[in-house]
């Protein structure tokens, strides 16, 4: 078996599982669903900074990147907000992940980073919408309009 054939559904499942486990904290956090927030155990009050917030940027970019649409840019933003999340809520505690409680922080920002860099993979809505796009783009071929019957 080819293993390069292998990639585009690998990251894909990749990018599938990190959506959805960081869809989930968005969706404990924001409506206080699966126990609510770890913290709390409640939902986070709207608006609240930075909790709701970045309880919002997980439930959005998550879905986004579960679906592999706008994944992207959703990658980008989410790997943003987990480097946020380190430094400026677990980083202070102490340097090493380990230690300040930050290794989750520390994995989604790295994981969203590289799904940012690699794109969504070959089982992702973007993919299926730019495959739509250059058949869509794709001029009419010399055979078809030469092969009409003239009557």
């Amino acid at each position: 078996m080819n293993v390069s054939r292998l990639g585009g559904p690998t990251l894909s499942l990749f990018r599938i599982v990190i959506g959805l486990l960081f869809a989930l904290h968005g969706v404990t956090s924001v409506f206080g669903l699966f126990g609510g927030n770890p913290v709390t155990g409640a939902a986070i009050a709207p608006g609240t900074w930075p909790g709701w917030w970045a309880a919002l940027i997980q439930l959005v970019c998550g879905a986004l990147v579960l679906a592999g649409l706008f994944t992207r840019p959703a990658a980008l933003l989410a790997s943003g907000s987990m480097a946020y999340a380190y430094f400026v809520v677990h980083q202070p505690d102490h340097l090493l992940p380990l230690h300040n409680g930050g290794e989750l922080s520390a994995l989604f920002c790295w994981s969203f980073l590289l799904i940012a860099a690699l794109g969504p993979g070959s089982w992702a809505l973007d993919t299926l919408l730019a495959r739509r796009r250059e058949v869509e783009s794709a001029p009419a071929t010399p055979m078809a309009e030469s092969s009409s019957i003239v009557v």
